[in-house]
């Protein structure tokens, strides 16, 4: 399974930003799939997850009422839209993939990052 993130960049605080990860290679609908970053100095952690029909999410508390999770199973795609940024939510997002379908979530598959920097 390889999985590829893109719609990182640089935005004001308070702005918004969408970010992307599309999946190939696996049975992207039957996956579960989670967003996590990394700031600098930091160590990974959780933002979001999505089961493998869309139906159940869970966010981290430090986003909760501003990122959205969202999946498009014809696309092979999950999103992450995400508002009201602050210059906290400045890190390396990174998308994963858990195959059980989750919960309990576990990642074997991760892509390779993008870069979300919110300015001041």
């Amino acid at each position: 399974v390889q999985l590829q993130a893109s719609g990182g960049g640089l935005v004001q605080a308070g702005g918004s930003l969408r970010l992307s990860c599309a999946a190939s290679g696996g049975t992207f609908s039957s996956y579960a799939m989670g967003w996590f970053r990394q700031a600098p100095g930091k160590g990974r952690m959780f933002v979001a997850t999505i089961n493998w029909s869309g139906g159940s999410t869970y966010y981290a508390d430090s986003v909760k009422g501003r990122f959205t999770i969202s999946r498009d199973n014809a696309k092979n795609t999950v999103y992450l839209q995400m508002a009201s940024l602050k210059p906290e939510d400045t890190a390396v997002y990174y998308c994963a993939a858990d195959p059980s379908g989750g919960p309990p979530f576990e990642y074997d598959y991760w892509g390779q990052g993008t870069q979300v920097t919110v300015s001041s």
